[in-house]
């Protein structure tokens, strides 16, 4: 099944490439790999604002790591031009908007790399860090970048 059979079967719409908001560009390529740019969690086109075990639970803050997932990946199609060229998910780092006691980063993270692994199978499994931060750009709770081998 191709990717974006896999996507329609998950009712996943890519969204076009986010307009950087600072001095850096959306992705770059170097030989095979693709360094995608940390993309902040985003509804209804808005930031994603609020912080893990304050003012969110791991559950919401699951579904907005799996929202940046989906944006990440309209950025690597933007990138690559055909997800089916990808050959490995290499590796994701998401920052956690948290509670300096809030400790569930890991599960929060979870909500993008389960997604990746739907989309991508086997390819889909990614090494990963996950970081509790006092803040990320625009209050956003989540922001994640990945990385990507295509052929």
């Amino acid at each position: 099944m191709s990717v974006y059979d896999k996507l329609q079967q998950l009712g996943i719409q890519l969204p076009p490439v986010s307009v950087p908001a600072a001095a850096y560009v959306p992705f770059v390529q170097t030989g095979p790999l693709v360094f995608l740019s940390g993309h902040i969690a985003r509804r209804d086109g808005k930031p994603w604002v609020g912080k893990l075990g304050q003012n969110m639970t791991t559950e919401e803050g699951a579904l907005a790591a799996r929202a940046v997932a989906i944006d990440l990946l309209g950025t690597l199609h933007a990138a690559v031009g055909d997800l089916n060229r990808v050959q490995r998910i290499v590796k994701v780092m998401s920052l956690v908007n948290s509670a300096l006691d809030y400790t569930e980063q890991h599960l929060v993270t979870n909500g993008c790399s389960a997604l990746l692994g739907e989309v991508f199978g086997d390819k889909g499994a990614h090494a990963r860090s996950a970081f509790g931060v006092a803040q990320i750009p625009l209050g956003a709770c989540v922001e994640i970048e990945m990385i990507a081998e295509v052929a």
